[in-house]
């Protein structure tokens, strides 16, 4: 089956607003920032962010916009603010949370890549010994409402933390090379969230900076087989500042 969109506009047609969305990216290595900018051109608002360590501050020029357009409804993350508080209080993306306008949510980044990952094994729900002890036995929300205590269980003697499956409504997933049947490969450490985030999401739109046809990859150079995707579109290799703060 062909996967392959002719374009942006065309792969997130379908994103309506209220939609949950994988976004990817070890800062700045890895964001789909094609796809983030198409959803800002398309304006769909009301949205929650599933991050996985600070995407969006690597897409700074997109975070802002999107706060400004006024798209975002929440953001969950293992790393979602800047270290520099004098950037932060200049970056309206920190500002709309201090306001209340826009909801934070933070996991440990390790408890992040096992949500995705459970939601992509269909298992529901996960006990794990992180955050035992510390202020992540509560669930950790700007808002204050939202603070409340995590379930725990006594295991072989020793306390876990019970933590729900991430499945999104999207993934918007970046890689390297992409086949028309949707077999992608990532480059290094770009592969970062990608991988378990293609796996969790109900519908899994990658851009791609390189397509080729079916056979053109070896097997063993696949890192997320096709049947995990649902849409390809190419786009060209990004250029940024490589900066985070």
């Amino acid at each position: 089956m062909d996967k392959v969109l002719p374009s942006l506009e065309a792969a997130i047609a379908d994103v309506k607003d209220g939609v949950m969305i994988a976004i990817p990216g070890f800062f700045a290595c890895g964001v789909p920032r094609a796809l983030l900018q198409a959803l800002i051109k398309k304006g769909t608002k009301n949205l929650t962010l599933a991050c996985g360590c600070g995407p969006m501050l690597g897409a700074a020029d997109e975070l802002k916009q999107l706060t400004l357009n006024g798209q975002i409804k929440k953001v969950i993350d293992s790393y979602g603010l800047f270290r520099s508080a004098s950037k932060g209080m200049a970056d309206p993306f920190e500002q709309a949370i201090r306001a209340g306008k826009i909801e934070l949510e933070i996991y440990p980044m390790g408890t992040m890549a096992e949500k995705y990952r459970a939601a992509g094994a269909g298992i529901p729900a996960f006990y794990t010994p992180t955050g035992v002890g510390s202020v992540m036995e509560n669930i950790v929300n700007e808002i204050k409402e939202k603070r409340t205590p995590k379930e725990t269980k006594i295991i072989n003697g020793k306390k876990y933390v019970l933590e729900y499956a991430l499945q999104p409504d999207f993934a918007f997933i970046h890689c390297k090379i992409a086949d028309r049947e949707g077999n992608l490969r990532y480059a290094k450490t770009a592969r970062n969230f990608n991988h378990v985030m293609a796996t969790a999401a109900k519908i899994t739109i990658v851009e791609a900076e390189n397509i080729v046809e079916p056979g053109q990859m070896d097997g063993d150079d696949v890192h997320t087989p096709g049947i995990y995707v649902n849409r390809v579109v190419k786009v060209e290799r990004p250029k940024f500042a490589i900066t985070i703060d």
